[in-house]
């Protein structure tokens, strides 16, 4: 039923998907740039769109006995920290445990201008041995754009050249990590 609404929200909005549609049973989907509030329902409109049943990560504080069951309704997947793991370390165990599992990330971490990208997205992949899957919000032609499978070797700057390409040839916002790099051809860690 939700899947149904979103996908029906999705095209009545006039948005369309451009780009292979993934066949592999896990994956980060990676969505820049995050610009809008307008971002989540876009992004609830693709699962269904797809095929593909993409969650996302939260503190497991948020799923709390009054609002977890919304968040789980809504494709959240509550990740556990203590003081001896790291957001990383126990994402790569939430992927290890599963046999199938797609989440999306935000890289830029918040929906303001930002110099440098996070780079957790990019070690949770390279540990868990998952392809990132590259999405772009191009609001101005109301396109979300995917790219092919990433897999990242551990080389930082060499993999993400093809993340700052890809993400260059989306219309709308720029922030000022993809703009340094568009100017300078550098690529930086936060």
């Amino acid at each position: 039923m939700l899947g149904a609404l979103t996908r029906w929200l999705f095209k009545l909005w006039g948005w369309r998907i451009q780009g292979p549609v993934p066949t592999v049973p896990k994956a980060i989907w990676v969505v820049a740039p995050h610009t809008t509030n307008w971002d989540f329902p876009v992004g609830l409109g693709i699962r269904p769109t797809v095929g593909i049943w993409i969650q996302y990560l939260a503190k497991s504080s948020l799923f709390t006995w009054y609002s977890g069951w919304l968040f789980r309704l809504l494709g959240g997947k509550p990740v556990y920290r203590d003081r001896s793991r790291n957001l990383v370390d126990a994402t790569v165990d939430v992927f290890n445990q599963s046999d199938r599992l797609h989440i999306c990330i935000t890289p830029e971490g918040t929906r303001a201008n930002v110099a440098t990208l996070k780079t957790g997205f990019y070690y949770i992949a390279l540990k868990a041995n998952v392809p990132l899957i590259l999405v772009g919000f191009d609001w101005p032609r109301k396109l979300v754009l995917l790219s092919e499978p990433l897999y990242v070797t551990g080389d930082y700057e060499r993999d993400m050249l093809p993340f700052y390409q890809f993400f260059s040839q989306v219309h709308g916002i720029k922030k000022d990590w993809l703009l340094k790099w568009e100017k300078t051809g550098v690529i930086e860690r936060s």
